[in-house]
């Protein structure tokens, strides 16, 4: 029923709100969490529970040692192999721990910093690959770098690298991986911009890697950073996007032409021997006649020497002798010879090469007896007493 209905007693919502009970004194609180610890610690509860008796001191002895048990114990760890613990007190660089148990002060007073030394850690610079089946994204910021030869070239880099030492690699660097990356950035420009873009693209890849590891390594050693670079591979060295195709017509052209010097170089290594042979014949050639001749000319002065000394003793007989070898070679070339006769108007004919072919023929096909009657032929030894004839009327009138 509502309040202000027959039997309710005339009371309102606000009736009673001046016997409500005021908050809880706090000396009385205090007082009552001092009773329940006296009572946890053993204390007399007949007492008037103001300070603790002997029992509860030491039951507080007992809680305190074993909080400062438990607390020495938090100090144990674990480090497991690769990894090296770093020990700090209030921040300060104290060890460096093996892996295996260590025991350290516990907090708040030391603290231990776990660092793997054997993890392989990876950077990239130029390219970020992504993640989750992501194809990888070039960083133009990054890759795009100048060549000495001033074209401008797409360069994407990973670096391997892992802590070689923890103190160093904690303490010496604020933030080692920003700076083994802007290391490696600045290192990567200045080995690109002293080189050509053909070098960088082509043949040069190996030692342009080579040389940036060699400068990273040193710079970071510099510093103290506590990093080994392991390993630089050059993921991709390409022009820009927008000479892609210009670049590759270039390409096309110079395999073009390394094509063609090849095949120049494959002709002049046939061609080149062959002449070099053909000209080494033509000399030996020469070398022989020039020694032929050098030697029929000294045996022609050998001979003339001593022909020379015949003719000082008999001058006569020599010279007959030389006029009688002359007319020999003559007419021994010769097939056709006209006789004079002595004291008659008539020219004999000697068939020369149809006597030589008899020659050669008879002694073959002739018998012996007709051999015999063939050189008892009084025409043939009255031609031949006319040839003696006329030649030695000719010496005479030559005399």
């Amino acid at each position: 029923m509502s309040w202000n209905e027959p039997g309710g007693d005339k009371k309102d919502p606000w009736s009673g709100r001046d016997d409500q009970k005021g908050p809880p004194d706090l000396d009385e609180a205090i007082k009552s969490l001092q009773e329940k610890l006296g009572r946890l610690f053993g204390g007399n509860n007949g007492g008037d529970g103001d300070a603790p008796n002997g029992a509860s001191l030491k039951s507080l002895g007992y809680l305190g040692a074993g909080i400062v048990v438990l607390w020495a114990f938090s100090g144990f760890y674990i480090v497991d192999e690769g990894n090296r613990g770093v020990e700090t007190r209030f921040g300060k660089y104290v060890a460096t721990t093996e892996p295996g148990l260590n025991w350290h002060i516990p907090n708040p007073i030391e603290n231990v910093d776990i660092v793997n030394i054997s993890q392989q850690r990876f950077l990239e610079v130029g390219y970020r690959s992504g993640g989750g089946g992501q194809a990888s994204g070039s960083v133009p910021k990054e890759a795009l770098m100048l060549t000495k030869d001033e074209n401008i070239v797409d360069v994407r880099l990973a670096v391997q690298y892992q802590v070689k030492d923890a103190r160093e690699f904690l303490f010496n660097v604020y933030n080692p991986v920003a700076t083994l990356s802007q290391v490696t950035e600045s290192v990567e420009r200045g080995v690109i911009g002293h080189s050509n873009m053909d070098f960088v693209l082509t043949e040069g890849r190996t030692e342009v890697v080579a040389e940036i590891k060699k400068e990273i390594q040193t710079i970071m050693d510099l510093y103290n950073s506590g990093i080994l670079i392991t390993s630089v591979n050059l993921q991709d060295a390409q022009p820009p996007e927008q000479v892609q195709g210009a670049f590759e017509d270039a390409i096309k052209a110079r395999e073009d032409k390394q094509r063609l010097i090849n095949e120049a170089e494959g002709y002049s290594n046939d061609v080149i021997p062959k002449a070099r042979g053909a000209a080494s014949r033509k000399t030996q050639e020469g070398e022989a006649y020039k020694s032929r001749v050098i030697s029929a000319a000294e045996g022609e002065v050998s001979r003339f020497t001593h022909l020379l000394g015949e003719y000082t003793k008999a001058p006569e007989v020599t010279r007959q002798r030389l006029y009688i070898e002359a007319m020999e070679n003559v007419l021994g070339n010769t097939s056709t010879v006209m006789v004079d006769v002595k004291g008659g108007n008539n020219m004999l004919y000697l068939p020369l090469d149809k006597l030589a072919k008899q020659t050669a023929v008879e002694p073959e096909l002739t018998p012996p007896s007709q051999a015999a009657i063939t050189s008892t032929n009084p025409k043939s030894t009255a031609a031949q007493d006319d040839a003696r004839s006329a030649a030695r009327g000719r010496e005479t009138r030559g005399r």
